[in-house]
C-alpha cells in the first residue's frame, strides 16, 4: 500500500510565519509537522509515499530528501499551479496501481491507528473511509454524518463560518426508523480503493471533499467512517498552531511512531 501526503498549500491562516516557512515544515514538538504523518505511515509498515508541494517547494525537497532519514521513500508531485486537495490524484493513478491507497494532510498530529481503520475499511468492502471525531466546535468544520453502521448518508460542507451556511450533499436524507445521523468532523486521513478514479473530475484544480467524496456520498457509494477517539490535533491558523506548540512543549503526547523513530 502507498500514501499521499498533502503539502502544497500556502498556509494563509499562518502568515507571516508561512511567508518564509512553508507549513509542513513548521516545528511541533522538535519535528516538522509532516514528519508526523510520515511516521505514522511509516510505523504501519506503508514507506512508498508522494507528497506534492507548491509553496516553497525547494525547503520541502531540501529538508525531507528522498526519505531515506525518516525510513521512508519518497516520490514528489511539483505543482506548478496548485491542484486543488484532489488534483494530485490525477498523476498517481500509475502510480497506486490496483491497490487502496491512503491519503493525509500534513498539518494534523494523531495517534491513529491505521492497521485496524485498513481493517475496517476492507470488512466493510467500503470505496472510501475517512477518518473521523467529535468536534471541538460543532459549527468549526464541515459536518460528516454517519448512520448507525458507520456509513456516510451525507455530508454538510461548511460555506461561511460566520453566517453558519453549508451546503448538502444529498440535499436531503431519506428518512429511516431507527436510523440517527451522527455529525463528526473529517480527520485529514483516508483509504480508498482504486475505483475513486473512475469518478475523480476530468481535469484539476479540484477538491478532494467536495468535488470527488460529496457526490460519491450523493450518489448512494459505499463511503464510512472510522471514528478516532485517541490524540488528535490539527494547525488550521495561527493561535491553533501557537497553541499546539505550547502543549507540545510543557507536555508531549506519548506517540509510539515517535519513540520508535528517537531509538
Amino acid at each position: 500500500m502507498k500514501a499521499l501526503v498533502l503539502a502544497a498549500g500556502y498556509g494563509e491562516r499562518l502568515r507571516p510565519l508561512t511567508n518564509a516557512i512553508p507549513k509542513p515544515l513548521l516545528e511541533i514538538g522538535g519535528h516538522p509537522l509532516i514528519h508526523y504523518p510520515l511516521l505514522l505511515l511509516r510505523e504501519a509498515g506503508i514507506r512508498e509515499i508522494a507528497i506534492n508541494v507548491h509553496h516553497l517547494a525547494a525547503k520541502i525537497t531540501a529538508a525531507l530528501g528522498s526519505g531515506a532519514k525518516l525510513g521512508v521513500e519518497i516520490t514528489y508531485l511539483p505543482e506548478a499551479i496548485l491542484q486543488g486537495t484532489g488534483g494530485p490524484l490525477l498523476r498517481l493513478r500509475g502510480y497506486f496501481g490496483s491497490e487502496s491507497f491512503l491519503i493525509l494532510n500534513s498539518d494534523t498530529i494523531m495517534d491513529l491507528d491505521l492497521p485496524a481503520m485498513i481493517a475496517s475499511h476492507r470488512r466493510r468492502n467500503a470505496i472510501i473511509t475517512m477518518v473521523l471525531r467529535d468536534p471541538a466546535k460543532s459549527d468549526a468544520y464541515s459536518q460528516i454524518e454517519i448512520d448507525n453502521e458507520g456509513r456516510v448518508r451525507r455530508i454538510r460542507l461548511l460555506t461561511d463560518r460566520l453566517s453558519g451556511s453549508y451546503q448538502d450533499y444529498p440535499a436531503a436524507v431519506p428518512a429511516h426508523p431507527g436510523v440517527n445521523l451522527r455529525p463528526l468532523m473529517y480527520c485529514g486521513a483516508m483509504i480508498c480503493e482504486p475505483a475513486v478514479f473512475d469518478h475523480t473530475p476530468a481535469a484539476a484544480p479540484f477538491g478532494l471533499i467536495v468535488d470527488l467524496v460529496a457526490p460519491m456520498v450523493s450518489k448512494g457509494m459505499p463511503v464510512f467512517g472510522y471514528v478516532h477517539e485517541a490524540f488528535f490535533r490539527t494547525v488550521d491558523d495561527l493561535d491553533g498552531y501557537n497553541k499546539v506548540y505550547e502543549e507540545f512543549r510543557a507536555s508531549p503526547p506519548p506517540l509510539t511512531y515517535l519513540r520508535h523513530q528517537e531509538l
